[in-house]
């Protein structure tokens, strides 16, 4: 029997397809960070890939120190389109572009993806989230700490919970990593 070979490269396809995907719009990386950082460090720690859209190029280091990847929102603004299994916005990124506001009021309607926002709801999400909080794990907080230094903010604002609104559609075997706070 002859075995049969593949490159790596084959197989990437298959492992995009099988992972799960969180965008994160911010205005910059320390709107991210301050936020929702330990979240998306938890998310990376249970195999999530993350990745915050910016507006503009700004120092990628505190994203790294979280093991998020930064991109420019101009360059990769199809979030939606894109298929990712969630999606987090920050209230102040929320009235960069209307495209968006309508592409995310779209997909919770449709109840396709988890979406998270940050900071004050906007109105058009009113009646379709409900307030949550992640409770960062020790490592996180601890990652969020320095990635907040990173940023330039103060690392001794990192607190045990971050909070959002959402309309969380997907749940770990383990319990939420987003539970109600209502």
């Amino acid at each position: 029997m002859k075995a049969r070979s593949f490159r790596l490269d084959d197989a990437h396809p298959l492992h995009a397809r099988l992972s799960y995907e969180l965008s994160v719009v911010a205005v910059d990386p320390l709107d991210a960070v301050r936020a929702a950082g330990g979240w998306m460090f938890d998310r990376v720690r249970a195999g999530w890939k993350v990745k915050v859209l910016v507006p503009q190029r700004y120092d990628s280091r505190p994203l790294d120190i979280l093991g998020v990847r930064a991109c420019a929102l101009e360059t990769n603004f199809d979030l939606v389109t894109a298929d990712p299994a969630a999606l987090a916005v920050s209230a102040q990124a929320w009235g960069m572009d209307a495209r968006m506001r309508r592409d995310v009021v779209r997909a919770v309607e449709r109840r396709a993806i988890e979406v998270s926002v940050w900071g004050p709801q906007p109105s058009e999400m009113a009646g379709r989230v409900e307030p949550v909080q992640h409770r960062l794990s020790p490592a996180a907080r601890a990652f969020k700490a320095h990635a907040m230094a990173a940023a330039g903010g103060d690392p001794a604002t990192v607190t045990a919970t971050e909070e959002f609104h959402s309309c969380a559609l997907w749940y770990p075997s383990d319990g939420p990593d987003l539970i109600s706070v209502s």
